[in-house]
């Protein structure tokens, strides 16, 4: 498999995931803000995590317009896979790409730390190796992961499955982490083709480090 992984100014994940990818034994390519044109033969776009544009106005309001978003959403389009991780998640719901918007976290303060994460709906290709009510340990570490989105949108995302992941406890009880509606730590599009979520599977490979719940989330890509 073949990885596109995006940086911006102010990207600060891009060589976790480029590693996270290559430990799982695909080809990574690292892809600057400024291209135009994706590299050919891919199998999947990354938009990783950090503080694009140093999170000025809103986190993923100015990479959005970014000369390489275009060719993501044209990519996106036709199909393709595109997944965004924290700040990447923030793109991609600025970009119009996923539905709902990343608010400050309810109490205002930077969380960093492992959390429990209830997988919702596992009918798609990021999460096709979890099972369903599965809880797994996932990093995160954000200020503005607070995700919103209106009734009309909520109703939508149920309807269609498009809820990935909930925070919640070690018995897959939501939690409150952040303020999200309903706990929710990860959506897809009405397509299942675009993926985003907060929390970071990349830096859950290596149990030394705390968790390899990470790898099934990421080697779903590969069926």
């Amino acid at each position: 498999m073949k990885v596109a992984v995006l940086r911006f100014p102010g990207t600060n994940c891009e060589f976790d995931t480029q590693y996270a990818f290559d430990k799982l034994g695909h080809t990574t390519e690292l892809v600057w803000h400024e291209e135009e044109k994706l590299p050919e033969s891919i199998d999947l776009v990354v938009v990783p995590g950090g503080f694009s544009y140093g999170d000025y106005l809103r986190s993923g309001s100015i990479a959005r317009f970014s000369p390489v978003m275009k060719a993501v959403k044209a990519y996106a389009e036709e199909g393709g896979r595109v997944l965004g991780i924290c700040n990447g998640f923030q793109i991609l719901t600025e970009a119009g790409m996923l539905p709902g918007a990343l608010k400050r976290n309810n109490n205002l303060h930077f969380i960093s730390k492992y959390q429990n994460l209830c997988v919702i709906n596992n009918d798609n290709a990021f999460l096709n190796r979890c099972d369903k009510g599965e809880v797994l340990n996932i990093p995160i570490a954000h200020a503005d992961g607070n995700y919103y989105i209106d009734d009309e949108g909520f109703q939508a995302l149920e309807a269609n499955g498009q809820i990935l992941l909930r925070y919640s406890d070690t018995e897959g009880n939501p939690v409150v982490v952040n303020g999200s509606v309903t706990s929710i730590a990860g959506v897809c599009n009405a397509s299942k083709n675009v993926y985003g979520l907060m929390p970071h599977p990349e830096r859950a490979l290596e149990a030394l480090l705390g968790s390899e719940d990470g790898v099934r989330m990421l080697k779903g890509f590969e069926s």
